[in-house]
């Protein structure tokens, strides 16, 4: 006879294995009684997956099973697939994700640079940043934000998750250099695994901005 304990943890593991999508502890809660503690059980259940082939994670605030990491390697098919932005999107996108949210005025004073349209709609196009709140100053300027997509993607449970200034001093990748390069080259390439085109300073057309995203 199954407890009913052992009952939520097993629709507990449905709910997941049925979703396509991450989900959230609101829609999880909804299947479950009221009195339930959701945090701790979700516990028990991430426990109880830490040492098999998939673990229960929790990405962009919700949850989801991923195959185990240290099962990557045998797993991997050996293909090409390339992610490349322009350095002009890679630091934008790294400014959006620590300052958001942020107007294109103030992604322009941080880059020293001006933005070009075609850089942002990239980035929408990706899914990775999208129009925020339009802050209450003189002409209503639109901000900035990521996405859920974006933390989806790149394996972050919130923004907060993005090393800070002491680990990324630590791990060298702070120095001395212009305030830009070090956007690009930490947030850019080194966190988010991104390999950014060298081009020039200059912003080109939007048709003219190197995509090329891949499939995990």
């Amino acid at each position: 006879m199954i407890s009913e304990h052992a009952q939520h943890l097993r629709l507990i593991e449905a709910i997941l294995f049925a979703s396509a999508e991450p989900v959230d502890e609101a829609t999880i809660a909804g299947h479950l009684p009221e009195d339930i503690d959701l945090k701790a059980i979700l516990g028990e259940v991430v426990e109880h997956y830490a040492d098999r082939g998939i673990n229960l994670v929790r990405v962009a605030g919700k949850w989801t099973f991923r195959t185990a990491e240290d099962l990557a390697p045998s797993l991997r098919v050996e293909r090409e697939s390339l992610r490349k932005l322009s350095r002009p999107a890679v630091e934008t996108l790294a400014i959006v994700a620590y300052h958001q949210p942020v107007t294109r005025a103030e992604i322009e004073e941080i880059r020293g640079v001006s933005v070009s349209r075609g850089t942002l709609d990239v980035l929408m196009e990706t899914g990775w940043i999208r129009p925020g709140r339009r802050r209450k100053t003189p002409g209503r300027p639109v901000t900035w934000v990521t996405t859920p997509a974006f933390l989806e993607h790149f394996g972050l449970a919130d923004v907060g998750d993005l090393p800070g200034l002491k680990e990324l001093k630590v791990n060298g990748l702070l120095d001395s250099r212009p305030a830009i390069s070090v956007y690009a080259a930490a947030a850019g390439e080194a966190i988010l695994g991104l390999e950014a085109e060298d081009d020039a300073e200059d912003e080109p057309e939007a048709d003219e901005l190197p995509l090329e995203l891949g499939e995990d």
